[in-house]
């Protein structure tokens, strides 16, 4: 939850020369989640004054969310915490920190302010704080006012903003900065002294911390003029995004309010606006997105009430601009379609497939062909299938599909520990993302396991992934000339997901969906079988068969994979299957663990029937806040509560009879 300017943040950045070098990445504008509308493009999900560390991990950059404000008075505020609800009996508030410092600000006894709305009018009343503490096993914290007794005194304070004054902020050693001195810096180009242009802000994309940097109309590293002009007066408008890590930021001289940069090739032109509209129609376009981000909501909040499921609008009564916006953003991103089709099939299950009962059906010979290989590809004892073939044709056949561009590639990348089912409240660590990236780059670099390169040119690729990985990776690719494919027929996609539900204790079929907090729905990654509504949202499948693409492939991104291998597609192709699976020993106990190969047919199916899907549930045990009266309370369930809604990529064999099927076993 993020306010839209930190012009006058407090929050601090570290300079730290001996963190880690990680990989960067950008925030293109195709990366924003997909309920924010484009317009949006110069204002990221998390638009609020954090504290930014320079050079540290790209995957915690500890954010905080202090803004200073100026009151009547002529004193300057940071925004520390939310009241969001009472706490007990004796008068105690419970809130949500928006700080780096929560133990300056909630256990140290003094004076704190409360920011209101009181009659249509902004108020700021002044408060004494007796005694703080952490909420166990909550991100909040439980704190006492004096004068505050009772639960009836208290109620009134829920929905209050805490401050606290600015000039109380923590000393800073040598090497850190507030973002607030950030803003208005000269950026320059290191090597040769040409002015870049300017910080106008700074923000923290959830991947890296970021400076949006305004730039001057004659800087020639970006357009190609002779020189770079020093005036601010030439300040064009454009603005670039710029990593704020030590590699590419290596000096910040706050004494002379400059900073030197080294970007590597491209990125400064790489999420430059290139359109060369006034300032006037560039308005008028972002009003035109904004009208349709909110016929967006409408239609959404329209879907959500129709499931009964009204109690997601709440947050709309309550706390900052900045929260109620994340809460649209929450509502507009839901699938309503894939929801009702996940709660349907809780109450109707259908056949659920999985590796154990294809290979089941294979035994039983109900396919249309099956063939066993040994782990380095060459033909098994137990090879059967209608039409005699051998190793070197299968190969030969792939092959000139490949080179054909008749077939594409889905790669699923996973950010959880192999073998463990993705936590939807986790943070991606460093070390499990960098663990992620480093099996994708280690496949993507194999020329045996993975595609050849003189085909990757003519075959699309597909990556999906989770949100916090997609910067990362896009950068990965870029860094490395698109590892040979075509950069236009590359596309990177968001992990689809869906709310998180509890039942209804009085109605068996009802569902409720859960509320992480009063701007935010509780969302789970819906496995393999949402990247088939991905594909289908994103008109993906449209343009693969502009392309003359017959054949996806959709596989796990795993070097124990060999997705690359020819043989598999030549199969499929040879037996006139619709569905593919190739099997191994590493596949058979996950449904997260796959690699499958689909016609064209087949897809457009899929992902314009939707309902072809099968969904299970899976109980979890899943915190979350409801609304009690006027406030909100926090719900820790000791017992299971909740269902996470997944489906699998075995779900497409309901779309086509078991006689259009073929597998491909792997032995060990």
């Amino acid at each position: 939850m993020h306010r839209a300017s930190l012009v006058c943040s407090s929050y601090p950045v570290f300079l730290s020369p001996s963190s880690p070098r990680l990989p960067l990445s950008l925030p293109l504008q195709h990366q924003l989640p997909r309920s924010l509308p484009a317009s949006f493009g110069v204002q990221l999900p998390s638009t609020s004054p954090q504290i930014y560390r320079h050079a540290v991990s790209l995957l915690h950059s500890s954010a905080t969310q202090e803004i200073v404000e100026t009151s009547a008075s002529g004193l300057d505020f940071v925004d520390v915490g939310y009241v969001y609800s009472v706490h007990g009996l004796q008068g105690e508030i419970s809130v949500k920190p928006s700080t780096d410092f929560p133990e300056l600000r909630f256990t140290t006894p003094g004076t704190r302010w409360l920011r209101q709305q009181v009659l249509g009018r902004e108020t700021i009343r002044e408060v004494k704080l007796i005694d703080g503490r952490e909420h166990p096993g909550q991100k909040s914290w439980i704190l006492t006012f004096e004068g505050i007794d009772t639960v009836e005194q208290a109620r009134p304070l829920v929905g209050s903003t805490l401050l606290a004054r600015e000039g109380d902020r923590p000393e800073l050693e040598d090497g850190e900065f507030y973002t607030r001195d950030l803003v208005g810096m000269r950026v320059v180009m290191k090597e040769t002294g040409e002015l870049v242009g300017t910080v106008v802000n700074v923000f923290n994309s959830g991947a890296n911390d970021l400076l949006h940097v305004m730039c001057y109309s004659s800087v020639n590293v970006i357009e190609g003029s002779e020189e770079a002009s020093s005036s601010a007066s030439d300040a064009s408008g454009r603005l670039v995004w710029i990593p704020f890590v030590e590699e590419i930021v290596p000096i910040v001289d706050m004494n002379g309010r400059e900073m030197q940069i080294t970007p590597p090739k491209g990125l400064l032109e790489l999420n430059l606006r290139t359109d060369e509209r006034s300032k006037k129609e560039r308005r008028q376009l972002e009003w035109k997105e904004r009208k349709k981000f909110q016929k967006r909501l409408i239609a959404a909040k329209k879907k959500l009430r129709e499931m009964e499921q009204q109690h997601v609008f709440h947050g709309f009564r309550f706390g900052e601009k900045y929260q109620t916006s994340l809460l649209a953003n929450h509502i507009v991103g839901i699938n309503s379609k894939l929801l009702q089709q996940a709660l349907q099939n809780i109450e109707i299950p259908s056949k659920r497939w999985n590796a154990t009962e294809l290979m089941n059906a294979t035994k039983a010979e109900l396919m249309i062909s099956s063939l066993k290989i040994s782990g380095e590809g060459s033909l098994g004892p137990c090879a059967r299938a209608k039409k005699v073939v051998t190793n070197s044709s299968l190969q030969k056949k792939g092959n000139h599909l490949v080179s054909e561009g008749k077939k594409a590639m889905v790669l699923v990348v996973h950010n959880s520990e192999e073998g463990n089912e993705c936590d939807p409240h986790s943070v991606v660590s460093e070390s499990t993302a960098n663990k992620s990236l480093a099996l994708l780059q280690t496949l993507l670099s194999d020329d045996q396991r993975f595609v050849k390169i003189e085909n990757r040119a003519s075959m699309p690729l597909v990556l999906v992934l989770p949100a916090l990985e997609m910067q990362m990776l896009e950068k990965l690719f870029l860094d490395n000339d698109h590892f040979a494919f075509d950069s236009k027929k590359v596309w990177f996609l968001e992990e689809e997901k869906l709310p998180i539900v509890s039942r209804s204790p009085t109605e068996q079929n009802k569902f409720k969906i859960l509320m992480k907090s009063p701007w935010e729905t509780l969302q789970a990654p819906v496995g393999s079988g949402g990247v088939f509504s991905l594909l289908s949202s994103h008109n993906i499948i449209k343009n693969l068969d502009e392309l003359g693409v017959e054949y996806i492939q959709i596989c796990t991104a795993n070097p124990r994979n060999a997705i690359g291998n020819s043989m598999f597609l030549g199969f499929v192709k040879s037996c006139g299957a619709d569905i593919g699976f190739q099997i191994s020993e590493y596949a058979k106990h996950s449904e997260e663990r796959f690699n499958t190969m689909l016609s064209m047919n087949v897809m457009k199916k899929l992902t314009n029937h939707i309902n072809k899907l099968e969904f299970y549930a899976t109980p979890k045990l899943n915190s979350h806040v409801e609304k009690v009266d006027k406030e909100f309370i926090d719900v820790i369930p000791a017992a299971p509560n909740s269902y996470e809604l997944r489906s699998s990529i075995y779900s497409c064999l309901n779309a086509c009879s078991l006689d259009k099927v073929c597998v491909m076993e792997i032995t060990e």
